[in-house]
């Protein structure tokens, strides 16, 4: 995927944001460019496959963070927890209308959307189960195919607008307490001093 294409995603995402996608037709997207119709279609045949392309950016996006991550001599604890919050930013960005609007008028494109999801977070989060086994932080005896699949799904679960609309809670508290649940799940005794020295650090820094 070239800049120019790229650059056409992510301005069609924020007026998507914005106005929401049926709102938005394909010379909208082309004025806000400042370009031709024959110029956009250059790059997309319709406006089902931009938002196709658009929901494949995402996760491109997500693996990119993946990598800076596992780069950045980071232990299991620190990746899984930025990881997670990428993953989950990045499915926040993808607010209740759009949801909505995406299983109504795109729900072949936006379940496979879920599904590539899944399966790309997956592999990243057994890579890091393994890592922190390897690192002495997790337990040794976890099941990690079964348990980076019940936590993939938490991830999801925690963007489903029914979901979310069951209980009057923001989202930060959501994941605090998801993330919170399962660190201490799978976390040894050496991994949980650690993690909890870390949250220690957090609230001396973010209350002075």
């Amino acid at each position: 995927m070239d800049e120019k294409n790229e650059l056409i995603l992510k301005n069609a995402g924020t007026l998507f944001m914005k106005y929401g996608i049926r709102s938005i037709s394909m010379e909208d997207i082309a004025r806000e460019m400042g370009i031709s119709k024959k110029t956009l279609y250059q790059y997309v045949d319709n406006k089902a496959e931009l938002v196709e392309q658009l929901l494949l950016l995402m996760i491109k996006n997500v693996d990119y963070q993946c990598i800076m991550c596992s780069t950045n001599e980071m232990n299991a604890i620190d990746i899984l927890l930025a990881v997670s919050r990428a993953v989950s930013e990045e499915m926040k960005g993808l607010n209740q209308s759009l949801v909505f609007e995406l299983q109504k008028f795109y729900p072949a494109i936006y379940r496979d959307f879920i599904l590539k999801k899944r399966d790309h977070v997956f592999e990243q989060i057994k890579r890091n189960f393994e890592q922190g086994i390897t690192q002495g932080l997790y337990r040794d005896d976890l099941a990690i195919d079964l348990v980076s699949r019940l936590y993939v799904q938490k991830l999801i679960d925690m963007h489903d607008p029914e979901f979310l609309s069951s209980g009057n809670f923001t989202f930060e508290k959501i994941f605090q307490v998801m993330f919170d649940n399962h660190i201490r799940g799978i976390a040894n005794a050496n991994g949980l001093a650690y993690y909890e020295n870390q949250i220690k650090n957090l609230n001396l820094n973010t209350n002075p």
